[in-house]
């Protein structure tokens, strides 16, 4: 099951701040911005991630956002858009993608960042 974030926890695990850049994870994280109630691609997306939370464990955490609860985390990062894919590596800024990535794309960037 994805954990899903508020701002309290996603300063605890992601970034304390919203100007500067500060990984806060010991393994690098995925944060799905979504809205899974009304957001088709993004209840394509969820049972991807879900499945690769449960592959990667131990490797990558995932994480997701709700955008229409959490309006300040997604203000902060400028989400335009659902759903936006945050990707966290150790020591490197944050690269962002907005839609749907197929499953084996997903692998690929994950194997990537461990």
């Amino acid at each position: 099951m994805l954990e899903h974030l508020t701002l309290e926890t996603f300063k605890e695990k992601i970034s304390d701040t919203e100007t500067d850049w500060n990984y806060q994870g010991e393994l690098p994280s995925i944060v799905d911005f979504s809205a899974d109630g009304w957001c088709k691609p993004c209840k394509t997306l969820t049972p991807i991630l879900e499945k690769l939370s449960i592959e990667y464990s131990g490797k990558i955490n995932i994480y997701k956002v709700d955008v229409d609860e959490e309006s300040e985390i997604t203000s902060s990062f400028n989400i335009r858009s659902v759903p936006t894919i945050l990707f966290c590596k150790i020591n490197e800024e944050p690269k962002i993608t907005s839609g749907v990535l197929p499953e084996h794309k997903l692998k690929e960037i994950i194997e990537s960042m461990i």
